[in-house]
């Protein structure tokens, strides 16, 4: 049974994941979910690495245990100065390999990117890279930094949503599911349908119409279901990484399925996903082809029945550590 009363976030100790807890527990809060923080670890047959990139005795997890527990103290902290009280979970594993299990029992997972230094830019930055094309959920990758490694701002809120459609059944998904979000938020939905062929070519040659009748086609039941939801639909003559890149810097959230067979054709797969979450200037919230496939017959059994998770009770870090924290991850949010 799929918990679609919470979303999960994951930590590492980067603050590229506390960045991620604090935008999940902002959307959690809008949307009266629950959230769960997980921290995920594992130690290397070859050497024991802790969070802070220091060695510890081989086969002894008590000093990664220990780090793991301060990490979600302050990811808990984090999300009670947003208002919200976040249940903890540590597990043991791969933690690439976790995430992908933790995706089959809920309905979004929230990751952050670009982190930096230690166990973690190895262990959850490779999660980022990985997840959303393995996932059996929707994935919401948090960025950090820009290109040139400043922080960037988020809002708390959503209010302008953008999404990346084609006829595919994935790019379908999305397109609902940006919907959705909008509606809820009452934000507004931009549709993006990137078609690079037609750079060059005239308007008057009536191929834009043509497109733009598809994609109306398309809408008619996201505007027979969502009547009062303001839409903007686009066709742009250029590559769906390039658009929705763009779109990232004037919307809260850009939508996208995975592995459509029209502009968004391989988008999670190889260079050019990556070159999405990668540039990125907001979260990138990812409906995975497993995710559509599975929706119908997700497999039964909440967290407890995935091997290694526990669920444990964390003090939350005092609220000077919470907010040095959220100064260090958006100047802009600090008190």
């Amino acid at each position: 049974m799929v918990n679609d009363k919470a979303i999960l976030v994951g930590v590492d100790g980067s603050q590229a994941s506390y960045k991620a807890t604090w935008w999940a527990a902002n959307y959690a809060k809008h949307a009266g979910l629950m959230l769960q923080i997980v921290c995920a670890y594992s130690l290397p047959s070859y050497a024991a690495v802790s969070f802070d990139s220091t060695y510890t005795s081989m086969g002894d997890d008590s000093t990664a245990h220990l780090d793991a527990q301060e990490i979600l103290s302050k990811a808990k902290a984090i999300a009670d100065e947003q208002g919200v009280e976040a249940q903890t979970l540590i597990v043991t594993g791969d933690p690439s390999s976790v995430f992908v299990e933790l995706s089959r029992n809920y309905n979004l997972i929230v990751i952050g990117n670009r982190g930096k230094g230690g166990l973690a830019e190895r262990l959850l930055g490779t999660t980022s890279s990985s997840l959303p094309a393995y996932a059996y959920c929707p994935i919401i990758v948090v960025p950090y930094t820009d290109d040139d490694g400043k922080t960037l701002h988020l809002n708390n809120t959503i209010q302008r949503v953008a999404v990346g459609i084609d006829a595919s059944q994935w790019g379908i998904k999305a397109l609902e599911i940006s919907a959705e979000l909008s509606d809820v938020n009452g934000a507004e939905l931009d549709v993006i349908d990137a078609v690079p062929g037609l750079q060059g070519v005239s308007d008057e040659d009536g191929v834009y119409d043509s497109y733009m009748e598809d994609l109306e086609t398309m809408l008619a039941p996201v505007r027979q279901a969502h009547p009062d939801l303001k839409i903007t639909k686009t066709i742009v003559p250029e590559s769906a990484v390039s658009a929705l890149t763009k779109a990232s810097y004037d919307h809260d959230v850009v939508v996208v399925g995975s592995r459509g067979r029209g502009g968004f054709t391989g988008l999670l797969v190889g260079s050019t996903s990556q070159g999405l979450i990668q540039h990125s200037a907001g979260p990138v919230y990812v409906v995975p082809r497993k995710y559509v496939e599975a929706e119908k017959s997700r497999s039964d059994g909440m967290v407890d029945g995935i091997s290694g998770v526990k669920k444990i009770s964390v003090e939350i870090a005092d609220s000077a550590a919470a907010e040095e924290i959220e100064s260090s991850i958006d100047p802009r949010h600090a008190n």
